[in-house]
């Protein structure tokens, strides 16, 4: 990038070696924003923890173990320590691991952290936009939590870490590792960490390039996955107030490192909190280029030359026209076959109830004269039955004439 620039020398002081003082101050008085999403069961502690990472009371419900989906509670608030303010947004599972059915549990989870690269790519791409205002929602870290069993990591945890370690950083954790002793703990580390290399789960690994926190990372690398204890009682011992866990055979100190590794875990947070956000801003990159892929942006033509993004529109401006009018032909052709269908169907009915009107006046017709031949016929019954009586009448008056009529010789 420096080709062709000559480096020059200056002969007095010029002032411009105030930018730094000046970045600073903006960046103080703008103020910085962090997003932690904390991923376990529930139950295993994950509220606890980051009240103890940040020194502070996060008020928040107890969840149940009855949800018939994993759902995500984002939870926002700003906490300033000397003249630093930070907005500290935390988004915890809710119901993660409690279904029967595990086989989709992690999608609610890729989905939001999708969801918030999309927020971001919306707002990058208005013709009015205020991204120094804007709230960046994306995630910067991933604190996921591993149920102390002593064994091997669950399934449901591999294909989670699978599915996410392309889209956020990872930190693995073990949740309430007082719970198994040094020994085990130990030799769980070893088998969790084997278990992701053999996996192929990458995770986040603190940087070791800068050499101000090169050894610190160094040695932090090999604390992975961090032996957690979270705490907001605090109990009194000595003379001082500290935050800890009581138990019956005693007290186990979340800020004591030989305790466990909550303040290596803050330190590192904290240390390394902008390198984990530029890690976010790659993770980023990719899902825009996808999805600008998509939307069929690119950056070289057919040719394999450049092409500006005002080309690109206009070249998917004319594209989306041209098949906007091929589909309007499409529908118009669509339509008309339809309509002549339709035209075919009603001449047909029309021709059906005509003849059958026809066929209708015809069978009234044949009723009314069935009907008239019958009166007809019952008349001619009738009179029938009248003629035989009156027949039958007759030969019977004629037979009683002759017999009391003596016979004349005509002699």
């Amino acid at each position: 990038q420096n080709v062709g620039c000559r480096t020059l020398p200056l002969s007095a002081h010029v002032g411009f070696d105030s930018l730094p003082d000046q970045l600073l101050r903006k960046s103080i008085k703008h103020g910085f924003c962090f997003n932690i999403l904390c991923i376990g069961e529930t139950g295993i502690g994950k509220s606890a923890l980051v009240s103890s990472l940040f020194n502070t009371d996060f008020e928040d419900s107890p969840s149940t173990h009855f949800l018939s989906s994993v759902r995500l509670r984002a939870q926002t608030c700003e906490v300033q320590e000397s003249n630093v303010l930070l907005k500290l947004t935390v988004v915890k599972t809710v119901g993660f691991g409690d279904q029967v059915n595990k086989a989709d549990t992690y999608q609610p989870i890729v989905d939001y952290i999708d969801a918030q690269f999309e927020a971001y790519l919306e707002e990058e791409l208005k013709v009015i936009r205020s991204l120094f205002s804007y709230h960046d929602t994306r995630i910067h870290v991933c604190l996921y939590f591993i149920s102390p069993t002593g064994r091997s990591l669950k399934t449901i945890d591999l294909l989670t870490m699978r599915s996410l370690d392309s889209k956020v950083n990872i930190i693995p954790v073990i949740g309430k590792a007082d719970s198994i002793s040094k020994t085990e703990l130990q030799e769980f580390k070893k088998k969790i960490m084997s278990e992701l290399v053999s996996n192929g789960i990458r995770i986040y690994q603190f940087p070791t390039d800068d050499e101000t926190v090169s050894e610190i990372n160094t040695i932090t690398n090999g604390y992975l996955p961090f032996a957690v204890v979270g705490s907001m009682e605090k109990v009194k011992v000595g003379n001082k107030m500290v935050r800890a866990r009581q138990y019956p055979w005693g007290i186990v100190k979340v800020e004591n490192e030989s305790h466990c590794d909550t303040i290596k875990l803050r330190r590192m947070l904290c240390t390394n909190m902008e390198d984990l956000k530029e890690k976010t801003r790659a993770y980023y990159e990719s899902y825009r280029r996808c999805r600008l892929e998509k939307l069929g942006c690119r950056d070289i033509g057919p040719e394999n030359k450049p092409v500006s993004l005002q080309e690109v529109i206009e070249a998917k401006r004319v594209e989306f026209c041209l098949e906007m009018e091929r589909k309007e032909e499409e529908i118009k052709q669509r339509f008309l076959q339809r309509m002549n269908e339709k035209a075919t169907m009603l001449e047909e009915a029309e021709q059906q109830a005509s003849v059958l009107t026809k066929y209708e006046r015809l069978m009234l017709i044949h009723q009314e004269e069935e009907l008239k031949l019958e009166e007809k016929k019952k008349f001619l019954e009738d009179e029938i039955a009248q003629f035989i009586e009156k027949k039958a009448i007759t030969v019977s008056v004629q037979s009683q004439v002759s017999v009391s009529t003596p016979v004349v010789s005509l002699k």
